[in-house]
């Protein structure tokens, strides 16, 4: 395919198709290709949100939905919630490795579920999902379509009328520890780890690649980060564009 480094690519489905435990690490970037912005690039959510009197971050925090629920879930469905979207040509060739027993988990720190959309199993999101809700007071769980569907800007629970808030991780709450304990075996008994869409500056997430230690690590990242010395291959074409191009060649090995 045009524009990507062939030599690159090639080394990346050979070392894929010698790896028997793959973990693929992935941020925004892997999602941006099914059209749902990130916050930080020149297109993100950050810039568009300059007129509004606060910022996205403050308006993610669980401070501030507590004080501002109608100001949070307007914030929350129209800029955080895509239903439009759909998996691209990464999500694709990640499911198909864990169909052939290469891959053995995705961990993520995106909360659309396009992972699981394309048929990924072992699915570890950092951040939580849009697709799970659950009622502040009596833990019913609550469907996407039933958030975004609800007459108040505030989703109510069927059950007993209390505030139904999604299961995505705000700023100032704590990630889930059983999902940073698979991460970090995940990564830690990994033989390539696929780093892909992240400028790994979101903590703790990005801490949890220091826990690798397998043989080979490869970089996915058009813009530069601060672990590009230590990656053993560093592509920065178009992630969706080398998976799909990956996906042919390792179909032709």
């Amino acid at each position: 395919m045009a524009g990507i480094s062939q030599s690159k690519s090639d080394i990346l489905a050979e070392w894929i198709q010698a790896s028997k435990r793959i973990v693929f690490f992935g941020g925004a970037g892997v999602s941006t290709e099914s059209g749902i912005p990130d916050f930080r690039s020149a297109a993100g959510i950050y810039q568009m949100e300059k007129e509004s009197p606060y910022s996205p971050e403050e308006i993610l925090s669980r401070s501030f939905f507590n004080r501002h629920p109608e100001v949070f879930f307007d914030f929350y469905k129209t800029k955080m919630i895509h239903p439009e979207a759909r998996p691209n040509p990464s999500h694709s060739l990640l499911a198909d490795l864990e169909k052939e027993g290469k891959l053995q988990a995705v961990v993520t720190q995106n909360i659309d579920g396009l992972h699981q959309m394309a048929g990924s199993k072992n699915v570890l999101e950092l951040h939580g999902s849009i697709h799970r809700n659950s009622c502040m007071d009596c833990g019913r769980l609550h469907s996407l379509d039933e958030v975004m569907s609800s007459p108040e800007v505030v989703p109510h629970c069927k059950a007993c009328g209390g505030v139904v808030k999604p299961d995505v991780v705000l700023y100032e709450e704590s990630l889930d520890e059983r999902v940073i304990g698979e991460t970090v075996k995940s990564i830690a008994e990994a033989d390539l780890l696929l780093i892909g869409g992240t400028s790994l500056t979101v903590q703790p997430a990005a801490s949890f690649i220091t826990y690798f230690r397998g043989e080979r690590t490869v970089l996915l990242n058009a813009s530069s980060t601060a672990f590009d010395h230590r990656a053993d291959l560093h592509i920065k074409d178009p992630i969706g564009n080398v998976m799909k191009d990956v996906g042919k060649k390792l179909r032709g090995l």
